[in-house]
């Protein structure tokens, strides 16, 4: 399970990018030892012939562009050719690598289909093998319809009074699915070393709480209550009894949402954390016995757990004693269905795909079966698969190579932290020390999780996901009250993509992320900086955003600031947040802006990243000063910097897709990450020579410079 608080580099580009998923139960889804280091300088200046030109600068705009809209004159062309593929909501950089990992992904568990039967019993090759069998034969599970699912609805029938609700959820959740709320482990904000338990506000069907009351959202709505009822009739109601559970599933659901805190709201992190004693909670929740419920997860508590927004447990507790047993019931039903679509028969997998691929993000066709279910063994068994991928498709050598990027990233952090001019000496010492505590993981875990206990079979594709998801549930609460396990990964090495976890101070870079256009061992460093080192300096600049900035070193929500330069700090991020308000990314909709409280902390990890990877390329220029000196394609070796950067970013979105991404995504349209941190860096303005009163120049007074 993904910790909410991680942060990962990409989210808004696909949520298939980065989801994690666990098995079937996803709120609103339809989401060796190194060698020697070398360094892509160093593989350049070997060869025999000049550095090999990885950029191909056909696809670039009218060189007098470059100054007026970098992403246009570096994207524009490309994405014009490459529309949008009927099956994605969106097209860019990061899709194509992500389809190239599906790919050999795809490989892996084809073989691992073919040889199951013959494999040793209990591998992961077999058990992987078996679960991508199931959920690829459309005829057993068309033939079984949702015979899986009726004795867990038949459970909920059998409910005979709101006083049977805790019980009942409880069971529920020991299963692995849960309803209303979710439950796991995490690192205690007040003693990180600690893993405790974390009680955390969920239970809706649509992206954000906002859905449930903004009247612009009053469509989509009406449109999702049509979903709930298709939903109904296919477990067998009548078209009227249908619609009537769907409305009442509604009302409940809208309950919920009015008292859970928004998503800007959540990224503080009082939001996230509020410790109690059992005793404690069950004055918050009097008809909710949390011993009763620890009980039935086969868990102990000590001294307390997180019950993270209590106003929202406030609410449950109040549904539990007041609302009428048949909205429980309705709502109950609703989420079940609605969570195990993707592993029932095609009927409830359309239904599922017209409502979240269709009518919320405007995907016109649905993916393949194979991507779909290469999905589902990615939810299930994530790290498993990413042993097999790894073992064919990364070598210790690119590992060893992306350290040595990492090293000189993280230096190029610690040089700016200490030549700050408006941070005081003692802030700077608790920076610096938070720092020296990084710990950078690169392509995969140093140990590989076991899937010993795990029963997967041959057919049954909803018993496979069910026992998945419990056997995850159960790896993920048996950490209650243990250490936390700083080397534990919360990606697969087969996702492309990042993140920081600022309760264990981690920087993380899954395998996948570790290929062109990000790391090409062929390129020049400028590219490779351009690339992964900006990568590598967004994650690490996660550190001390506006959220990061509030843990120190050994990932404790504790203030290490001085009153002073927080007040600095907000100053200065308080200007970030003002540019991005003013970028609206949906022509026809002008009035829909870049929420820039909500994107703050990508967008000071982009502008930290790609200020502190610059620094990083400069020391490295300087120990090869044939690169410092050297056109490629006519471009210098700053250019060709930001020329990556932006091609990182190139991308095109679907506008319903985006206007979800604006209500719930913290990360900012594609298109705006590729220009907002270059117009506040002189050094862009320089390496194209732009003019101060060029819009890529932002003026003196509202440059952002923060790290």
């Amino acid at each position: 399970m993904t910790k909410p608080y991680m942060k990962p580099l990409v989210l808004g580009v696909s949520l298939a990018l980065s989801l994690a998923a666990c098995g079937k139960h996803d709120d609103t889804a339809p989401a060796p030892a190194p060698a020697k280091a070398t360094t892509a300088a160093s593989v350049a200046a070997a060869a025999p012939t000049a550095p090999k030109s990885v950029f191909d600068v056909s696809e670039l705009g009218q060189p007098n562009l470059a100054c007026q809209d970098f992403n246009s004159f570096v994207n524009a062309k490309w994405v014009a050719a490459n529309p949008i593929p009927d099956d994605q909501t969106s097209w860019g950089s990061f899709n194509v690598l992500y389809e190239k990992s599906l790919a050999n992904q795809h490989d892996l568990v084809d073989a691992a289909d073919k040889g199951a039967d013959s494999a040793k019993s209990g591998s992961i090759e077999q058990k992987i093998g078996w679960l991508y069998h199931s959920s690829m034969d459309m005829d057993a599970r068309n033939k079984a319809g949702f015979d899986p699912l009726k004795p867990d609805l038949a459970g909920i029938d059998a409910l005979k009074s709101n006083k049977d609700l805790p019980g009942w959820l409880g069971q529920s959740f020991a299963k692995g699915d849960g309803a209303v709320f979710r439950f796991g482990s995490g690192a205690d904000f007040k003693d990180a070393k600690m893993q405790i338990a974390y009680g955390r506000q969920s239970g809706l069907g649509l992206p954000t709480p906002d859905y449930y009351s903004d009247p612009k959202q009053k469509d989509l709505r009406d449109a999702y209550v049509k979903y709930l009822a298709k939903l109904f009739e296919l477990t067998g109601s009548s078209a009227a009894d249908a619609s009537k559970q769907a409305a009442l599933a509604m009302k409940f659901e809208t309950d919920l949402a009015k008292h859970s805190v928004p998503r800007v709201e959540m990224r503080k992190p009082e939001n996230q954390y509020h410790f109690v004693s059992v005793a404690e909670a069950d004055k918050i929740t009097p008809h909710f016995d949390w011993n009763a419920f620890f009980k039935a997860q086969g868990v102990t508590v000590d001294k307390g757990f997180s019950l993270s927004q209590p106003k929202f447990f406030a609410e449950f507790d109040q549904l539990l004693a007041k609302a009428p047993l048949d909205e429980w019931k309705a709502y109950l039903k609703a989420r079940m269905i609605s969570s195990a679509a993707p592993a029932l028969s095609e009927p409830f997998v359309d239904a599922q795909f017209d409502f979240y691929g269709k009518t919320l993000r405007g995907q016109p066709k649905q993916q393949p079966q194979w991507k779909r279910s290469l999905n589902a063994v990615n939810g299930a068994m994530g790290e498993a698969l990413g042993q097999l991928y790894v073992a064919k498709y990364f070598s210790p050598e690119a590992k060893a190579r992306a350290q040595e990027l990492v090293d000189n990233v993280r230096n190029a952090l610690k040089a700016r932290i200490e030549n700050l001019d408006w941070m005081s000496d003692t802030t700077k010492q608790k920076a610096l020390d938070k720092w020296s505590k990084f710990l950078p993981k690169i392509g995969y875990p140093d140990n590989w999780r076991s899937w010993d206990g795990l029963a997967i079979g041959k057919d049954g594709y909803y018993a496979n996901m069910q026992a998945a998801s419990k056997f995850n549930y159960d790896y993920e609460i048996a950490k209650i009250g243990k250490p936390t396990d700083r080397k534990e990964w919360g990606m697969t090495p087969q996702t492309v993509n990042a993140y920081y976890n600022p309760t264990d101070n981690t920087i993380n870079f899954p395998a996948a992320i570790l290929q062109p256009p990000f790391f090409d061992a062929t390129a020049d460093d400028a590219i490779n900086y351009g690339g992964i080192g900006a990568v590598i300096g967004h994650e690490a600049s996660h550190g001390f955003d506006d959220q990061g900035s509030q843990f120190d070193g050994d990932g404790n929500n504790e203030n290490w600031w001085t009153k002073d330069d927080r007040a600095k700090f907000d100053a200065r991020t308080d200007k970030l947040v003002e540019q991005f308000n003013g970028y609206a990314p949906i022509v026809d909709h002008p009035e829909l802006h870049v929420n820039g409280k909500l994107t703050l902390g990508e967008n000071i990890a982009d502008l930290g990243g790609l200020n502190i990877a610059y620094d990083a390329l400069q020391a490295a220029l300087k120990k090869h000063p044939e690169e410092a000196t050297a056109k490629i394609d006519g471009y210098t070796a700053d250019q060709r910097f930001f020329l990556n950067w932006a091609r990182v970013w190139r991308g095109n979105i679907r506008d319903k897709a985006q206007m979800v991404y604006l209500n719930a995504d913290p990360h900012s349209p594609e298109k705006f990450r590729a220009i907002g941190a270059p117009s506040n860096m002189p050094a862009f303005a320089a390496a194209f020579q732009c003019q101060p009163t060029d819009p890529m120049v932002r003026p003196a007074d509202k440059q952002v410079k923060i790290w």
